[in-house]
């Protein structure tokens, strides 16, 4: 793998980097928590190794900026520490840090420590399963295109917006946008079980047919909660069978299938909601053209504390340049929609 060792003792760097090379890793250094973010964003290392004290950025405080960013995938993060008490302990947890080793490092500690990194990381094959199923399941619809690309980043967008307010971010758990960046791919996967002739019809469904429709969410839901059954320890599943249930619901009651209302929508479906009918909106279909971002933002607006969360759509609002930019990154035909 490739490591980052971040602490401003250059002796200290030097010797962590041997153990790690020894071991078959390679090995990038920074001096400082805010130089590890900016190598962090190339998005080459999948671990870092980082002292407690350093000026600028502390080791908590730099594990806690990871945990806000998006770097490409998980980034597991060790902390070599002289503290060995529980509070720091709970600090350096609470901060998102995956692991401690108490200094002087202990080289075949540091080695067997990595070993679990390894494993951990490995699991991140999972998360690319999870979207070749999405995908698979998306494939039955040819007119789709990138659409889980787009919700997915949509998602992640909206998520960071709200945890970069300190107010709303304390009831919101470290790596949720990267979470829902996950899972949210999921939401239509009950679409499997929907007869072709509802699935793939062109022109307005009838009542009988969008009933049929509406089912793919109890449907996926239910897929998903025998998945959570078989595996109460992933708390990925739980996200993404609330959010194959609750992403057609309504902030003010009135939406399907169970007519949940304001905060008894789990915050992932509220998301998915806002991200999921803005792609619709701002995507051709064979029954209309696509909508030009002002327009799909007047109508989010406008639904506003009736189809959509009123917090949901602040955050939109803050973040509508970075949609537009994602909108164009993954497009679909030749030609971006004219904003």
């Amino acid at each position: 793998m490739r490591v980052l060792v971040v602490d401003d003792d250059e002796m200290s760097v030097d010797l962590v980097s041997a153990i790690l090379t020894r071991a078959g890793h390679t090995v990038d250094a920074a001096t400082d928590g805010k130089q590890a973010l900016e190598i962090l964003r190339g998005g080459a290392h999948r671990v870092v190794v980082s002292d407690w004290e350093m000026p600028h950025l502390s080791g908590p405080d730099l594990c806690a900026a990871i945990r806000t960013e998006d770097f490409g995938g998980y980034i597991y993060t060790i902390l070599l520490t002289g503290r060995n008490k529980n509070a720091d302990t709970v600090a350096g947890l609470n901060a998102g840090a995956d692991d401690f080793i108490i200094k002087p490092v202990d080289p075949a500690q540091l080695a067997a420590r990595m070993r679990i990194a390894e494993r951990i990381l490995s699991l991140q094959t999972c998360h690319l399963t999870i979207f070749a199923l999405a995908k698979l399941a998306e494939s039955r619809d040819p007119e789709t295109g990138a659409h889980l690309e787009r919700v997915r980043t949509y998602c992640q967008i909206l998520a960071q917006q709200l945890c970069a307010d300190p107010a709303i971010a304390k009831s919101i758990e470290p790596g949720y946008s990267q979470m829902i960046y996950l899972t949210s791919p999921l939401h239509d996967i009950g679409k499997v079980a929907i007869p072709d002739h509802v699935l793939l019809k062109p022109g307005r469904l009838s009542d009988r047919e969008f009933e049929i429709m509406k089912t793919h969410t109890t449907l996926g839901a239910q897929t998903l909660e025998s998945a959570v059954k078989a595996h109460p320890e992933a708390t990925f599943l739980r996200m993404a069978r609330d959010i194959a249930l609750t992403h057609h619901e309504r902030w003010d009651g009135t939406g399907y299938p169970n007519g949940l209302a304001g905060e008894q929508i789990p915050l992932c479906g509220r998301l998915v909601a806002l991200a999921d009918v803005y792609d619709a909106l701002t995507s051709k279909r064979v029954y209309k053209d696509a909508f030009s971002h002002d327009i799909a933002k007047a109508i989010i607006v406008k639904d506003s504390e009736t189809h959509f969360a009123p917090q949901i759509v602040h955050a939109f609002l803050a973040s509508e340049q970075d949609f537009i930019a994602v909108r164009d990154q993954f497009r679909d035909g030749a030609t971006a929609i004219a904003a």
